[in-house]
């Protein structure tokens, strides 16, 4: 499973014009579910990142986590996190999981996160989405569970 975190003073998905989903100061999610992911790979994932210390304690240091700073999360849909560039100008993206597993895994990581009771809002699956942010640093990290 592959993720793509980004700390934020604020993101939000719209789908058809209207937000369907939003967050202030915390994380973006990107998350592709990747063929051959397990429900380890979602639980990897949903125990990691709400760990990870991504925000600056009291003297500027990255020392705290979304969990300590009871900020929320954005969760987003990403198949193209799986795109294979190696040969030509096409990115290939067979390395995906197919449709209903993609689907299934996001939802598990989704309830994983909100079991831990982080405040979790969520983009459409399959759905063509405008996502907007401001990326706070930038600080920008990017899992797999397979690296």
């Amino acid at each position: 499973m592959r993720a793509l975190i980004q700390r934020v003073t604020r993101a939000e998905v719209v789908v058809e014009g209207s937000v369907i989903g939003k967050c202030d100061a915390g994380l973006l999610v990107l998350i592709c579910a990747m063929q051959g992911d397990t429900d380890e790979d979602v639980a990897q994932l949903a125990r990691k990142i709400p760990k990870l210390r991504m925000f600056n304690d009291e003297n500027g240091k990255t020392n705290v986590s979304l969990l300590q700073t009871g900020g929320e999360m954005l969760i987003v849909s990403q198949f193209t996190l799986a795109a294979d560039t190696k040969s030509g100008n096409r990115p290939g993206f067979s390395a995906a999981a197919p449709p209903d597993e993609g689907r299934a895994k996001y939802e598990a990581f989704i309830d994983a996160i909100r079991s831990q009771n982080i405040a979790a809002q969520t983009g459409q699956f399959g759905a063509a989405m405008e996502v907007s942010l401001v990326n706070d640093g930038p600080f920008t990290i990017w899992m797999d569970t397979r690296a």
